[in-house]
């Protein structure tokens, strides 16, 4: 039997790689727009690889104008709070500091269960380094991870950015 997580992992693969079938299930909730953004990963699609983890990845999303790692998380609730998990914090430190010395930007992409419309919300960890070139675009565009007084990491779904909304915004940056 698959772990809970990977049930996500995989419907965020096939999203991104422009999967038909998921992309169809993905847009019977979402609005026009959503919907849009969703279908438009079918004629422009990225190699979505699933990690075996050991870097605190798990799926590592390519494309020629973007590339990127990708952690999933997903909750019921819309606040996840890496305190709860020390594991969680060693692990988002690893992939910032991975990320950072290859100035690449890491995403969090956290879904919320039972949620109609765009269930997927994408954060950044925060890095000390401006990034340059396409990934400077998302490090602008995209939020960033919220940390406690303690340093802890923190993921606010409503803080965070539709995945549609990320979607559309790569394919306008992609024509220029």
């Amino acid at each position: 039997m698959a772990a809970p997580g990977d049930v996500y992992e995989r419907e965020l693969k096939s999203l991104l790689s422009g999967d038909e079938k998921a992309v169809a299930k993905m847009t019977k909730t979402c609005d026009g727009p959503e919907s849009q953004a969703y279908c438009s990963m079918t004629g422009n699609p990225f190699v979505v690889i699933r990690a075996a983890g050991s870097l605190g990845v798990d799926l590592v999303a390519l494309r020629w104008d973007f590339s990127f790692p990708i952690e999933v998380k997903s909750s019921s609730e819309d606040v996840m709070h890496f305190s709860r998990n020390p594991r969680l914090g060693e692990q988002a430190d690893r992939m910032r500091e991975e990320c950072g010395r290859s100035h690449m930007i890491a995403l969090y992409a956290f879904r919320l269960k039972n949620r109609r419309g765009d269930p997927w919300r994408v954060f950044r960890l925060p890095l000390s380094e401006d990034l340059r070139g396409r990934m400077g675009l998302l490090q602008r565009r995209i939020p960033e991870m919220e940390q406690s007084s303690n340093g802890n990491y923190i993921m606010r779904w409503n803080d965070g950015m539709k995945l549609s909304d990320l979607i559309m915004y790569m394919d306008m940056a992609g024509r220029e």
